[in-house]
């Protein structure tokens, strides 16, 4: 049996922010990123649309990208204390993804966070507070999932956190939020969005239901990002909602293991994080290469190529070879590296002005070992299209480090 869950409300569009306005209730957290969602006023506008509707609103700010444990049960004591029956995150993925994990130790303040690294492992929530989200970038999707990703700086570790009962229950998608976002964020969340849509499609917990979300997304993500890369309002509109899309896809159809590499890489180099969409972006091309061995895959794989983006190819092993192109043309464009060797803060090669590589070659070796296993253990290893234990993980990291073909 499949499931196929997503929030009560999706509410779109510009000025779709404003529906807050009709959320019942007597108490309103809101949790917020950095400063970007105050300097444009959205912060404001939504305090004071709370307020008008006839809440009392407490305001945790300075959520930084990749919540830790320790910023989520910061959040969730501030709750216990507050005490609110509406939780309303606002800004990226981080700041939602966060206050996800912290209602559920809002809910529950005795529970320890490795009793929910378990998939679908979640107590029921809704006891004392319902959830919104109000995305402000275009790639996780996170206002219609049922993940949060939270990082244990401690073991360098990100955990995909995920079960239905953190789906939000009104999710709110105003492309007005997007239009200031720089161009290095557009394309690393739009990469995200794009990576989401494709393992989706290939998961083994694909339906109907996912592939329709997935394959749309997919046509307007190849479509608008590049444009949504140059400021283009329409283009940011377009992927606002692509993203959206991607979000609903993911939630039920699932994802694989770019996304564990993505994950267990992510916080686990001294010099510094892979942002998560770079990340993705790099990693994409090489998995699809290692999941075209799997039969459906690749069928699914030439599909996108022969169907959604029009790639030539008379085989689907010509196709396949030319949606990896296609996906690495899309990083060139946008800046992306391709590989973990030439990962710079910057979306660039390290070059002769002794730049340094946030990744060096022994600490990456010296770590595959250990990422290896990690990856396997990850929430989104099991509905990979292909079996991939520690030993593949291993050489498929090196092929992501160098960027050599994973067609083995």
């Amino acid at each position: 049996m499949g499931r196929y869950t997503n929030p009560r409300d999706i509410y779109f569009g510009e000025g779709s922010r404003h529906e807050v306005k009709n959320l019942k209730g007597k108490k309103a957290f809101v949790v917020s990123g950095g400063h970007s969602m105050r300097r444009g006023g959205f912060l404001q506008e939504l305090q004071k649309d709370l307020e008008d509707a006839g809440f009392e609103v407490k305001l945790f700010e300075g959520v930084t990208s990749d919540p830790s444990v320790d910023v989520v049960m910061e959040g969730a004591k501030a709750m216990q204390e507050f005490q609110p029956d509406w939780i309303v995150a606002i800004g990226g993925g981080s700041p939602i993804d966060a206050a996800k994990a912290m209602w559920v130790f809002y809910e529950y303040p005795d529970e320890k966070f490795d009793n929910i690294l378990q998939p679908f492992s979640f107590p029921e929530l809704r006891h004392k507070a319902h959830f919104c989200a109000i995305s402000s970038t275009s790639g996780t999707g996170t206002e219609v999932t049922a993940f949060s990703v939270i990082t244990d700086y401690k073991k360098g570790i990100k955990y995909p956190l995920g079960d239905f009962q953190i789906t939000p229950d009104v999710a709110i998608v105003d492309p007005e939020l997007t239009y200031s976002m720089p161009a290095k964020l557009a394309a690393h969340t739009g990469m995200d969005a794009l990576t989401h849509c494709i393992e989706a499609y290939v998961s083994t917990a694909a339906s109907m239901f996912t592939d329709a979300d997935a394959l749309h997304g997919i046509r307007e993500v190849t479509e608008w990002l590049p444009k949504s890369y140059t400021g283009d309002h329409e283009a940011r509109q377009h992927m606002h909602g692509a993203q959206c899309l991607a979000g609903l896809a993911f939630s039920s159809g699932l994802l694989g293991i770019t996304h564990s590499m993505a994950h267990k890489t992510g916080a686990a180099f001294s010099g510094g994080h892979i942002i998560h969409g770079a990340a993705n972006a790099m990693y994409l091309g090489k998995v699809i290469q290692w999941n075209s061995h799997d039969s459906r895959a690749k069928e699914r794989y030439g599909y996108i190529a022969k169907e959604i983006l029009h790639l030539p190819g008379d085989t689907d092993d010509q196709r396949v070879a030319n949606l990896v192109q296609y996906i690495r043309g899309m990083n060139d464009k946008m800046n992306i590296p391709q590989a973990i060797d030439n990962y710079a803060e910057g979306g660039v090669k390290a070059d002769a002005t002794g730049k340094p590589v946030m990744v060096s070659e022994k600490e990456f070796l010296e770590k595959l070992p250990k990422i290896a296993e990690n990856a396997v253990g990850d929430a989104c290893t099991p509905e990979n299209p292909r079996k991939t234990d520690a030993a593949d993980f291993e050489k498929l990291l090196k092929c992501c480090y160098y960027d050599e073909p994973a067609n083995f």
